[in-house]
């Protein structure tokens, strides 16, 4: 009993740390807060649920996992958010077993959101972007991409992959990760504007009147 007491109280406040105070404040999607906080205690609910019938709990972790990826599916999500999804399903899949001792599910939610914390930190390689860019113009070689590039985005170039290469529409979409050049951003931000101020003179205009 005192083992499923921690599960329940490591997966709230697991989660909410996780998502109020690690993913919102560095994403703000809120949509899926809602999202991550339902799937975590919807499979820990399920799994405590299977694991004292004869469904056993391998069938409740296939069916979620197959609902997940539907899920996943019709939404457009990034690779962070996609991970997020992931870590919310673990924690609700450990604390709903809450195996013993008693204190091994709140310990393996706090390392997990603690290892979502320093992996997902905007200190590390804050930087570095990536893009899909769509150039009006064919690239068959990679340094004339490359440069091109490099000239748009005012950034180096660390790796392309071209999407679609169309010699006939003259086209090239590219996916391209690049640092961003902080120094020249802003030597062209620091430059001052100096506006001339031209001052207007009202000359008068001799009229000729013919009688």
């Amino acid at each position: 009993m005192l083992s499923f007491w921690m599960g329940l109280t490591a997966n709230i406040v697991g989660m909410t740390v996780l998502v109020y105070f690690v993913y919102f404040r560095r994403h703000f999607r809120r949509d899926l807060v809602l999202a991550y906080i339902a799937l975590s205690m919807g499979i820990m609910a399920v799994t405590m649920l299977l694991s004292g019938s004869g469904a056993g709990v391998g069938l409740g972790m296939g069916l979620f996992g197959i609902l997940s990826i539907i899920r996943l599916r019709s939404d457009t999500l990034t690779q962070e958010e996609v991970a997020y999804y992931f870590i919310s399903l673990a924690i609700g899949l450990v604390n709903g077993l809450h195996p013993d001792p008693a204190w091994f599910s709140p310990a393996v939610t706090a390392a997990l959101v603690i290892v979502m914390f320093f992996a997902d930190h905007p200190g590390f390689a804050p930087r570095t972007q990536r893009q899909t860019v769509t150039l009006e113009k064919a690239y068959p070689r990679s340094d004339e991409l490359a440069q091109a590039l490099e000239e748009l985005l005012g950034a180096k170039v660390l790796r392309t992959v071209v999407i679609e290469l169309d010699m006939v529409r003259d086209l090239t979409i590219v996916d391209v990760r690049f640092r961003v050049n902080t120094k020249g951003a802003q030597s062209k931000t620091e430059q001052p504007t100096q506006l001339a101020a031209t001052p207007q003179q009202n000359t008068a205009v001799p009229q000729e009147v013919w009688n």
